[in-house]
């Protein structure tokens, strides 16, 4: 025994040495990696204030999100609202012992060593966050792997010393790219179950977490038994972790997976034209409105929150009853022009439609970068003449075919665009914003930039300026002949006698019938009356901006103006005379939902209450009896183009103010409708006034946007939450003076002995 004691304590101090060492190197290299010598590490303010770049929300009134601004589109979510699977389904898949550690999981790390064991691996949801966070670029080699894995395990306790165990969980699930464009378990929740991260369930949750093993692997869009197959693994570790009971997993593992894919892009969603317009408003904003410390909000990264007036449920039936009746007025736009040469242009020669296709190549994305290129005009002319794969919208679908970019140019030519606004007279919010057919394809808005010549939706600004210059009556009559302008007098090249669109001619009409038929004698007549300037500082006042030249014409609506601009004036009349500006931003919070700034409607009284509200007795006649009249009825046995129109059963019962306009050729048609407590406007037309149906019956203002008008209001009302009006306008608490009663007023007219014969015409 003695000879061998010196062999025995050598055995047993190398075997000390080699059970120490590894501890010791551990400890050795986790101080090493703690002093910087691995990299440097973060400091104490990038641990307390992780970078993240947070995607700045649109938020509806009614609570909804409806878009966002984003480079990464993440929205923090905080861990109380949370679904309860989300916590159980990751700590059971990812870490066991997430509860019980502080970083590092010595137990899993030494059965990932020694490869007794899979479950919980060596790799906790504290490293994960600090891999995420604070390794930019992992390493190439696996001795850098290594190192960087040290740094990991540093910043893990870091992250434990100045987090609480939920604080982690959320800060990582908020970080985790899901793909699709859905960082973050919010968007994540949003973007493939069409919900909130709070109301997802248990298999969705499953679902979610199982991604994070490799959310490209695990891609639900392209792996969908794949992603299954995962779900069902958490599942199991949710039993094995006493979250679920064998019964329950089992029973869901039966179910199959189903997704509600919502895409994320800035095309998608809803409002997308109006999410355009507000982050060209929020640019202004934000350059006028820095930083606490001097530096500029970022729209992408600085998570702020935009309260609009929007209404996402009125946003969903304008853009619903946008897509019904332009599909199909497209359908007949297509077979009112087959076979015809030049269509749509057959108001143009060759020449002129050449100049029309070359002015809307150098408008194109692909001439700019051409010339930015240096290309010659020989080199760019072929470029646009030589087939390529594109894909182009229809109302089928999206198409993938073959064409040149000119044939593109000539395809997207040949369709109709469409414009809705929606507005509360009274507060002037904007609850529905849709701007044209589709975002992706067509990116010019037409409720805000497009200006259109607006037609009989002008009159009334003529005939309310009479009405509060002379106090005349709905019911005043005036014969139905030709009015002239001299030349001399008007300052006019040559006389001007507008004429009737049936050149029809005779008799007396009242102001009402005059503009519920929207004769152009009548209408003449009152500009005759009161004159250009008063006409134009009343459209002014009503909040009209757009160019007005000073000149009687303009009575006929020949002035090109916004549709924004027109709700914004028709909403004067319901609003008892008060012209309130079309608002769509309620406030703005930063990330922590500090109030950065509040916004409330510019108004102004622009008439009496008694001349707005005789204004709107004189437009409900457009409903009751003239160019709006369908509103009425059940208009559904017609038929243009053998059928290719169908009825709309419209049979409203309430009373509605509103009015039609046709412009020049056809080339827009325009309805503007008015309930006490929404004003909405519609406009429908081709990209370019050339391009139009070639018979009023198609073309007016009644058949081309009213329908839309009437089927959003459908909507609306079979929606009570929306508490949209069925009731009468407001009559002014005074009382009117004005005669609304034609029979009384004929009788008070025939007894007063009123000679026409004194008017000037």
């Amino acid at each position: 025994m003695p000879e061998n004691a010196p062999s025995f304590k050598r055995f047993i101090k190398w075997l000390w040495i080699l059970l120490l060492a590894p501890i010791v190197g551990l400890t050795l290299l986790m101080f090493m990696a703690s002093w910087g010598w691995f990299g440097p590490l973060p400091t104490v303010e990038e641990l307390e204030n992780p970078k993240n770049y947070l995607a700045s929300e649109i938020i509806s009134s009614d609570g909804k999100q409806i878009g966002k601004y984003f480079l990464e589109n993440r929205t923090h979510a905080r861990y109380e609202e949370l679904s309860p699977y989300l916590p159980q389904a990751l700590i059971a898949t990812e870490d066991e012992r997430f509860l019980s550690h502080s970083g590092i999981d010595f137990k899993g790390l030494a059965r990932a060593v020694a490869k007794l064991g899979t479950a919980g691996g060596a790799s906790t949801i504290s490293q994960q966050l600090a891999k995420m966070l604070f390794t930019e670029q992992v390493a190439a080699s696996q001795v850098q792997r290594v190192f960087q894995k040290f740094k990991e395990w540093v910043i893990a306790v870091e992250l434990e010393r100045r987090y609480t165990k939920e604080e982690i969980l959320v800060m990582y699930l908020n970080r985790y790219d899901f793909l699709n464009l859905a960082v973050g378990i919010e968007s994540a929740a949003q973007i493939y179950f069409n919900t909130s991260v709070d109301s997802l369930s248990v298999l969705e949750s499953a679902t979610l977490v199982g991604m994070l093993k490799n959310s490209s692997f695990y891609n639900p869009r392209r792996f969908p038994e794949r992603v299954e197959q995962r779900r069902n693994v958490v599942l199991s570790q949710m039993v094995r972790n006493d979250f679920l009971s064998r019964v329950e997993a089992d029973s869901l593992m039966e179910v199959p997976m189903e997704l509600d894919y919502q895409r994320a892009g800035h095309n998608d969603g809803l409002a997308p034209y109006f999410r355009a317009h507000l982050r060209s408003y929020m640019r202004d904003w934000i350059s006028k409105n820095p930083k606490p410390d001097g530096t500029k909000y970022n729209l992408y990264t600085d998570g702020l929150k935009i309260y609009t007036t929007i209404d996402s449920r009125m946003q969903q039936y304008a853009e619903e009853s946008m897509r019904a009746h332009m599909s199909n007025l497209q359908r007949v736009f297509r077979i009112h022009w087959k076979g015809r040469t030049n269509a749509p242009f057959e108001d143009l020669d060759t020449k002129a439609i050449d100049r029309l296709m070359r002015q809307a190549m150098r408008r194109t994305d692909r001439y700019r970068i051409a010339k930015k290129k240096d290309l010659s005009n020989d080199s760019i002319e072929l470029l646009f003449n030589t087939p390529r794969e594109m894909t182009v919208f229809s109302w089928e679908g999206e198409i993938d075919t073959v064409m040149t970019p000119m044939d593109s140019i000539a395809y997207y030519k040949f369709f109709l665009q469409a414009g809705v606004l929606s507005m509360d007279p009274q507060t002037g919010f904007i609850k529905a914003w849709v701007g044209g057919i589709d975002h992706k394809h067509f990116k010019y808005d037409h409720v805000y930039q497009a200006k259109r010549q607006v037609g009989s939706t002008f009159k009334p600004f003529v005939y309310v300026t009479a009405i509060d210059q002379k106090k005349y009556s709905p019911c005043y009559k005036v014969p139905n002949v030709p009015v002239r302008f001299e030349k001399e007098q008007w300052g006019l090249l040559k006389d001007w006698q507008p004429s009737n669109s049936d050149d029809e001619y005779g008799g007396e009409l009242s102001l009402k019938q005059g503009l519920a038929e929207s004769v152009n004698t009548i209408t003449a007549f009152l500009m005759k009356q009161v004159r250009p300037r008063p006409v134009i500082e009343m459209a002014r006042n009503l909040g009209v901006e757009g160019d007005i030249p000073e000149q009687p014409a303009i009575c006929l609506g020949t002035p090109d103006l916004s549709l924004a601009e027109m709700v914004g004036a028709y909403g004067t009349f319901a609003n008892q005379g008060i012209y309130t500006k079309p608002t769509a931003v309620l406030r703005i919070e930063d990330k922590y939902g500090v109030v950065l700034a509040d916004f409330t409607p510019m108004t102004r009284e622009v008439m009496s209450a008694e001349t707005a509200y005789t204004a709107v007795n004189l437009l409900e006649g457009v409903t009751q009896y003239g160019t709006g009249v369908r509103l009425r009825t059940q208009y559904g046995n017609y038929s243009y183009l053998n059928d290719v129109v169908t009825g709309y059963p419209y049979k409203f019962t309430n009373p509605i103010a509103g009015k039609t306009g046709t412009t020049q050729n056809h080339s827009d048609g325009w309805f503007m409708g008015m309930v006490p407590n929404l004003v909405t406007g519609v406009w429908v037309g081709a990209e370019d006034r050339a391009a139009h149906f070639r018979s009023i019956a198609y073309g007016q203002g009644a058949t081309m946007a009213l329908p839309i008008w009437a089927m959003y209001m459908n909507k609306c009302y079979a929606d009570p939450g929306l508490q949209v009006s069925q009731d009468e306008f407001n009559e002014p608490e005074g009382g009117v003076t004005i005669q609304l009663d034609c029979d009384l007023y004929d009788q008070q007219q025939k007894a007063n002995n009123v000679n026409f014969d004194e008017i000037e015409f």
